[in-house]
């Protein structure tokens, strides 16, 4: 909100701007000849002569229907510093009305996708393309429009999840959010240390390393002792704790030998907000089924 002063502040140097404007209009269109001439201003460009001709009528008559359509507008809508305008506009009304005609005519739909089971909400073709809808509008910035992911953030057609792939799971997942805590491991086992298991996981998911086999013995036993807490002694995760699986070679933050260096010697935080208070339970039931559907197309 203005204070008063700076309302009044505008509201004077508008005014004043509009003043101007319309006392240079029709100064200028009384200092013009009233007819058309050959005589020309002196100005030549490329052969091309001026004439000393004025404008003509309805050019400035259209200049005049500015003003008077500008004096109107002001008073009808807000434009005046802390002036609201006769009708009282305002632009969170006019979306609050169509959020509410919105909400009204598609309720119904909703509300009937809602309670449909998982199973059955997949099969139908109107509820998956309303799901799109939402993932696209909400979704794809992240995951992207194929919803095949990128760089930090999971792709969501594979059959590789981190908190669950079951229709509840994602349906969780989507509306509470997610919080992934990889600690630091580097202050704890060192940077030779950090190389060691960094290589070991490499070789485990079928990589090619460059590090010799003492060493890689060495990486097996800070992983039996740090890491197989969370991700289980055969590496494969736990989804309780959002764990990945580490010998799949799927990699969420890339598979490259300084990659997993970083990851374990700096950590990863990511978040995956909670949209339940954005979409509402029945959007969040519809772009469930059809985050599920993706990786489980028929």
């Amino acid at each position: 909100m203005l204070s008063t002063f700076w309302s009044g502040w505008v509201i004077v140097l508008f005014l004043a701007c509009i003043a101007f404007i319309t006392v240079v209009l029709f100064a200028t269109r009384k200092a013009q000849r009233r007819s058309t001439t050959k005589e020309t201003t002196g100005h030549v460009y490329d052969g091309i002569e001026e004439y000393d001709n004025p404008l003509p009528h309805w050019w400035f008559l259209l200049f005049v229907a500015t003003l008077v359509f500008t004096a109107g507008y002001l008073v009808l809508y807000p434009g005046l510093g802390s002036f609201k305008g006769v009708l009282g506009w305002t632009s969170v009304n006019e979306l609050e009305a169509d959020q509410k005609a919105h909400a009204f005519k598609y309720a119904p739909e909703f509300e009937r996708f809602a309670a449909m089971p998982f199973d059955e909400l997949i099969e139908d073709p109107k509820a998956m393309r309303m799901g799109q809808r939402i993932f696209l509008n909400n979704c794809a910035l992240c995951h992207g429009s194929d919803a095949g992911g990128a760089f930090g953030f999971p792709n969501l057609t594979d059959d590789k999840w981190l908190y669950g792939g079951t229709p509840e799971a994602i349906h969780t997942t989507i509306s509470d959010g997610r919080k992934g805590q990889m600690p630091a491991w580097g202050a704890v086992i060192g940077d030779e240390g950090v190389k060691q298991v960094s290589a070991y996981v490499r070789t485990k998911a079928g990589l090619e390393v460059t590090i010799e086999s003492s060493d890689l013995k060495v990486g097996q036993q800070i992983f039996d002792t740090t890491c197989a807490v969370c991700h289980g002694a055969d590496g494969a995760g736990n989804q309780a704790l959002g764990a990945p699986n580490l010998f799949d070679n799927n990699w969420l933050y890339g598979s490259s030998q300084a990659q997993v260096e970083y990851s374990i010697r700096n950590g990863r935080n990511g978040v995956m907000p909670a949209w339940k208070d954005v979409l509402g339970p029945e959007k969040v039931h519809l772009v469930s089924g059809y985050i599920y559907s993706l990786s489980n197309k028929k």
